[in-house]
């Protein structure tokens, strides 16, 4: 029907708003810019990404590995302890994370659960970088920075080369069988294993 014509419309034209700003190397470069300037991250420090399903989400993952950091994705919906686990292990130098996360019916606090959660851990990073969502502005400490503001006043970095086998990012296991286990991914067996996925699994060719 018409109605759905135009969802299938709108829909199209989210994911071509969000694939031009997930792909724009501008963005990605300032978002390196943010990582290397104001956080002074360098090739093989780790960081911690506590984030909604939001454009910047991928965008600061591509950004880590623009600048040879290990990223650790963590789900937005952990509680405070988890989160905290998980913190202790990759030991980052920083956490990058949102505002709020939306959920049907209701938007979801992020700050107050990672504050929680670096109270609780044994390892402090030394800052956090917060996206203010308009749905809900968090309440920032001392060692908290706004996203927007850095990366507004920040110069676009080129990307640093770096082994195949260097660690790209590390992926947790869920924990439900006892204490949380770190996979981490190298840069080249990640690289092989996706170019050769997105054609025989998925079907999907360049372009």
């Amino acid at each position: 029907g018409a109605d759905g014509e135009t969802l299938a419309r709108e829909m199209e034209k989210l994911g071509d708003a969000f694939k031009a700003m997930t792909d724009s190397p501008d963005v990605q470069k300032a978002v390196a810019a943010m990582l290397q300037d104001f956080c002074q991250l360098k090739t093989g420090d780790r960081v911690t990404i506590h984030m909604p399903m939001v454009p910047e989400l991928p965008i600061v993952m591509l950004a880590c590995a623009r600048l040879g950091l290990i990223h650790s994705v963590v789900f937005g919906g952990f509680a405070a302890r988890e989160l905290a686990t998980r913190i202790d292990d990759a030991e980052p130098k920083v956490i990058l994370s949102a505002s709020c996360g939306i959920e049907p019916g209701r938007v979801v606090a992020y700050k107050p659960l990672l504050d929680e959660a670096i109270g609780l851990a044994r390892h402090a990073p030394e800052a956090s970088v917060v996206l203010q969502r308009p749905q809900l502005t968090a309440e920032m400490g001392p060692n908290d920075h706004d996203w927007g503001e850095l990366v507004a006043s920040a110069s676009p970095v080129d990307c640093v080369p770096v082994s195949s086998t260097d660690p790209l990012y590390i992926l947790y296991t869920s924990g439900t069988t006892g204490q949380p286990k770190g996979v981490v991914r190298d840069n080249g067996g990640h690289a092989v294993a996706l170019a050769w996925s997105m054609r025989n699994i998925y079907g999907i060719e360049p372009g």
